[in-house]
């Protein structure tokens, strides 16, 4: 069977809400549980693929399954083309936009597509692409979070065990600067200096704070300063860049190959990191990370580890995969994470298969 032979049918979706083992505190909020919609895309030839989206807000679930039901009802019978998929929902985006949920959607079909492609091929998304399957050098996001300095030492050391990483990734952002300077030195007493530290703002400061914070903080041997500003603030990303020895990281709010072009053009950062839902799933990927190929701009992933692991291994200018297994109690395999990397696993698809058990289990009605 060749991907071209295949014939899009249906969809099932499965929203669900997953507790999370560390809870999320952030700027952007505080979560216990954690969305997801599980997408199971279903072929005329047999052959099925899976994906998943995450939304950050159970409400926003509703909104983003009827567009999802929506596209699938003008794909069925139609012969599978993906990257020619991907064009069309994003022209049809015209009059709306092309920010938001309707892209997150259009992400989430995309990845499942995909997946379904190499299924057919008995070829691991890696090698479909042209690359092969291997490590991918990881940090873990897995916690780490605005909570009492005095406990992050322990967690970040149970962080590593996780998987043997050498870098890890620290939430700021605190009310006051001393207390941010606190959680760092925490943290640091307990890892060594040899460990990689990012650190990420989740866009909670105004560009008068981040450039008199970031500019205290440069002198501490942090691996890069994450969405210090609004993600959209290209003019004051490059301000920033252009005062501080640490590197600035951005680019998972950005939404399709444009958004990630413009950033680049505006001299905002020196490393990327596009996320699997907004940039446009595997087919916005592969339209976007060669703009920062290009001018040497080295690209991490944010969030979606399963296929973006399979994405990093073809990427020209790979940089590291953020690992976070918040969405593991779904799958039937996770991914193996030791010696600092994640692995993908010698099988089709992107890795991605659903427990139907769990499915039930943590229905979002």
């Amino acid at each position: 069977m060749t991907p071209a032979q295949l014939t899009f049918h249906s969809i099932e979706l499965n929203p669900v809400l997953i507790p999370l083992r560390r809870p999320i505190v952030s700027r952007v909020g505080n979560y216990a549980e954690w969305p997801v919609v599980a997408i199971t895309l279903k072929t005329e030839e047999g052959v099925t693929g899976h994906s998943y989206i995450e939304p950050y807000l159970p409400h926003s679930m509703k909104y983003i399954v009827s567009i999802l039901k929506d596209l699938a009802d003008r794909r069925c019978g139609k012969r599978i083309a993906p990257l020619s998929d991907f064009q069309l929902d994003r022209k049809s985006l015209n009059l709306v936009g092309y920010s938001g949920l309707a892209m997150i959607a259009i992400a989430g079909l995309d990845m499942a597509v995909w997946d379904a492609v190499a299924n057919a091929v008995n070829l691991p998304l890696a090698r479909l692409l042209g690359g092969d399957v291997g490590p991918v050098p990881a940090y873990n996001s897995n916690g780490l979070w605005l909570t009492d300095s005095a406990q992050l030492g322990d967690e970040a050391l149970e962080l590593i065990a996780e998987g043997g990483f050498g870098a890890l990734k620290l939430r700021l952002g605190r009310m006051q600067l001393r207390d941010d300077i606190r959680a760092i030195d925490a943290v640091r007493k307990s890892i060594g200096s040899d460990v990689k530290l990012m650190v990420d703002f989740n866009q909670g400061l105004s560009l008068g704070d981040a450039v008199r914070r970031c500019q205290e903080l440069d002198e501490l041997g942090l691996y890069w300063f994450e969405e210090p500003i609004e993600y959209d603030n290209f003019e004051g990303y490059a301000r920033l860049a252009s005062t501080l020895k640490t590197q600035i990281c951005l680019g998972e709010n950005f939404y399709g190959p444009r958004d990630l072009s413009k950033a680049i053009s505006a001299h905002t950062g020196a490393f990327m990191m596009p996320d699997m839902m907004r940039i446009g799933g595997v087919s916005g990927w592969l339209r976007a990370v060669p703009i920062a190929g290009a001018f040497g701009i080295e690209v991490s992933s944010h969030l979606y580890p399963e296929v973006s692991a399979h994405l990093l291994r073809i990427t020209e200018s790979a940089h590291w995969l953020e690992w976070q297994d918040w969405a593991n109690p779904i799958l039937e395999q996770p991914f193996i994470v030791k010696d600092g990397a994640i692995h993908i696993p010698d099988r089709p698809g992107s890795g991605i298969r659903f427990d139907q058990d769990a499915l039930a289990r943590y229905k979002w009605e």
